[in-house]
């Protein structure tokens, strides 16, 4: 593998070249392999230790996809889907297993084999398993979408009742999510049953047909969408509340600094001004300011003047502000649960130091046995430390709030936090 690595194009040709391409795209193929005989291997360790140490069955495993999320510098989400992975492979999917070690089949191949199978008994998917992967060169030449489609006609054919209620379970599935897109946009996915979701669209495809405003197609969509959604024009703003941390050059001074909107990311300095500036001046709506204190060297979040009335909900929001997104490393999840790192059953003191702003599944996974999670302030920044029960230490970094950093301070520098509040949000 490190002599494929290591080459001078000066000395290779172009049919050399892609031999190594595919060389190793096999290799990453057998190395996907060896972590899924890796994981369940681990997986059947740390059950069978917890079972010897009187650990009972539901608790047992607790926290382990999140080991491998981290191991595998992933989000713990990730990890579980892994560890999923591995088992269904390793202990019944075993030609699968073969064509993925051999490179016949990529990683994501094997996965969507795994994931159509998932509802069918154990004898049904090892009967899948070896009509699609006993003879490795019926593989040959399909694709993402073609293994899927045959995938999903055997499990049919072998269980038409998993399938269908397969399809029954699915539907409890829907929701809706939002995440961040490049130039202060974002993606709002809708999850819905198959005709529920065609109609969706055609609703909107007939306003987009009806329509001769000037607007684009997918202008006109994206605005019936929020206009049907939200009940008003796609013109008139909703009433939100806004987290927007800016430093005080940027908002009075002109200066160019982005600005940071927790849970989004970071906004162009123009922008942040102009939703001040709309909500300032609307009277439907309220801007209001808190200071917060960064370390002049590191930029991370120290203090913050709070003038709420109970110390735990000021205290939460000071996390919130520091930690931006989940502090388990390679997360980067909402913040759910503002929680102790040392638990105050022993003798964890509720203060910033010893808080971290975490999601619900990252929360749950370090109260497993032998989790410790640590917090210190390395050079001004806040510290966690996160160690598992194999001994690995994972650490993370609070992100530094917008500004430059100023070496030449003695003195924390100030930032300001505005929410927004009103129509012009």
């Amino acid at each position: 593998m490190f002599d494929l690595l290591d080459f001078d194009p000066a000395t290779v040709d172009e049919a050399g070249l892609i031999d190594r391409i595919t060389e190793l795209e096999r290799l990453k193929s057998t190395a996907a392999a060896a972590q899924a005989r890796m994981t369940a291997a681990l997986d059947l360790m740390r059950r069978t230790a917890e079972a010897d140490a009187g650990i009972p069955m539901r608790k047992r495993g607790q926290g382990l996809a999140s080991e491998i999320g981290l191991a595998r510098r992933e989000s713990p989400k990730q990890g579980g889907r892994h560890l999923g992975f591995a088992r269904a492979l390793v202990h019944e999917m075993p030609h699968t297993l073969a064509a993925l070690e051999t490179g016949t089949l990529s990683e994501w191949r094997a996965t969507l084999l795994v994931k159509e199978s998932a509802c069918l008994e154990v004898e049904d998917r090892r009967t899948l398993d070896a009509e699609m992967c006993a003879d490795p060169t019926s593989l040959v030449g399909k694709g993402d979408k073609r293994i899927e489609a045959d995938a999903k006609a055997i499990a049919y054919r072998l269980d038409p009742h998993a399938v269908v209620e397969k399809a029954r379970r699915a539907e409890t599935e829907r929701g809706v999510w939002v995440r961040p897109a490049p130039d202060v946009m974002t993606y709002v996915t809708i999850l819905l049953p198959m005709a529920q979701g065609v109609s969706f669209y055609a609703a909107l495809k007939q306003a987009a047909d009806t329509t001769c405003d000037g607007r684009s197609r997918g202008q006109v969509m994206a605005d019936t969408a929020v206009e049907r959604i939200t009940g008003r024009p796609a013109d008139v703003p909703v009433p939100v509340t806004v987290d927007l941390v800016i430093t005080d050059e940027t908002l009075l001074g002109g200066d160019t600094e982005p600005a940071r909107i927790p849970g989004y990311g970071p906004i162009p300095a123009a922008v942040a001004r102009h939703l001040i500036s709309n909500t300032v001046g609307d009277d439907r709506s309220r801007a209001t300011l808190r200071r917060l204190y960064r370390h002049p060297k590191t930029g991370t979040l120290v203090t913050m003047e709070s003038r709420a009335r109970r110390f735990p909900k000021a205290l939460a929001a000071f996390i919130a502000l520091r930690d931006d997104t989940c502090r388990t490393p390679y997360c980067n999840a909402p913040i759910r649960h503002t929680d102790h790192a040392q638990p105050k059953a022993r003798g964890g003191p509720t203060s910033a130091l010893n808080g971290n702003g975490m999601c619900e599944a990252c929360n749950y996974a370090k109260e497993a046995p032998r989790w410790r999670v640590r917090t210190h302030h390395d050079d001004g920044c806040h510290t966690t430390e996160f160690t598992t029960p194999t001994g690995t230490t994972y650490s993370s970094k609070a992100p530094p709030l917008p500004g430059r950093r100023r070496f030449d301070l003695s003195e924390v520098e100030r930032r300001v936090s505005i929410a927004i509040t009103g129509h012009a949000a």
